[in-house]
């Protein structure tokens, strides 16, 4: 073998080994010596559920970064999140752990935030929110699951009875039936007894079913009560214009209730026949005199007398001379 040609292979294979150098060290190192190194966010948790170095960092499904590192920083741990440079986050977007599957691994999920919101910049602490994760999903399914098996148990037993030879919930209604069964009979009956009786339209409600004149009867009722109904609401808004019209002081009572000098009038009015009742209790004036004094009555008496016995003898007596009769008895 001449030199040019081993010069050749050696140069090939020393290509080769390098290549397979770099192969390995770039599988070994994950592919990070040529990959963008982006910048750090910190976010904090009460717990990591399972997350580890390596997961992958989302905002709206699309993967914009991985998980740096892990630790614990005093009473809550921290994800170190390395986001790509390319992708902004908002300063209120909000990052959380979501299982990725039953069975798959979590993964931090960052949604899109305010428009108008400024980024954060590079180290800064994303806000978090916790989500349940599966171990406390299968707690509650857990927790559930026995108080649903509790439940079905009391159901159970008050259904069956407590094993203590207390009769149960069937047990009882067994022998409620079983102690009935006449009562429940005769009831049946007397029931078939009264939709017979409807069926074939005896009684009230048989002939409001069947008849359909009493039906139209009783339609004619419900009209007249509403219309009775309107005219009673028709009355007491008439009523209560009337009201109204008293409050404003129109009217004569309107007047009276709130008119002073109306009222002032009628108090004068009443005072003035209060004083002249008093009189003629007391026999002032003539016809107080009238009605108190016996011997004004006789005198009238005695006049209408006269003048009785005038007209008598006027039956033989010309006009004149009746006229001198009468002026004669009276005087």
């Amino acid at each position: 073998m001449n030199n040019p040609q081993q010069a050749v292979r050696v140069g090939l294979f020393f290509l080769l080994g390098v290549a397979l150098t770099w192969v390995t060290f770039e599988t070994l190192s994950g592919g990070n010596i040529l990959k963008d190194k982006g910048y750090v966010l910190i976010a904090g948790f009460e717990s990591l559920k399972e997350l580890k170095q390596g997961d992958e960092v989302r905002m709206a499904g699309v993967k914009i970064g991985e998980v740096a590192e892990t630790r614990l920083a005093g009473r809550r741990a921290e994800a170190v999140l390395r986001i790509a440079s390319s992708v902004k986050i908002k300063s209120d977007a909000q990052a959380s752990i979501i299982m990725a599957g039953l069975i798959g691994s979590n993964y931090v999920g960052i949604d899109l935030g305010s428009a108008g919101a400024s980024d954060l910049p590079p180290g800064a602490e994303i806000r978090t929110r916790s989500t349940p994760d599966l171990n406390m999903v299968m707690s509650q399914i857990g927790e559930m699951g026995k108080k649903l098996e509790d439940a079905l148990e009391s159901l159970g037993g008050a259904l069956s009875g407590d094993g203590k030879g207390g009769p149960g919930l069937l047990q009882k209604v067994d022998l409620l039936v079983t102690e009935n069964r006449e009562s429940v009979t005769k009831a049946t009956a007397n029931l078939q007894q009264i939709t017979d009786k409807v069926n074939q339209g005896e009684g009230t409600l048989g002939r409001l079913i069947n008849d359909p004149k009493m039906h139209d009867e009783l339609v004619a009722g419900i009209a007249e009560i509403k219309a009775g109904a309107a005219e009673a609401k028709t009355f007491i808004a008439n009523a209560q214009a009337i009201v109204d019209e008293v409050k404003a002081g129109k009217g004569a009572i309107g007047a009276l209730v709130f008119d002073h000098k109306a009222g002032d009038d009628l108090k004068a009015s009443i005072a003035n026949l209060r004083s002249v009742s008093d009189k003629i209790a007391r026999g002032e004036g003539t016809l107080g005199k009238l009605l108190s004094d016996d011997a004004l009555l006789r005198d009238a008496q005695a006049i209408m007398k006269k003048a009785d016995r005038a007209l008598d003898g006027m039956d033989d007596t010309g006009p004149i001379t009746a006229v001198g009769v009468i002026a004669n008895g009276l005087f």
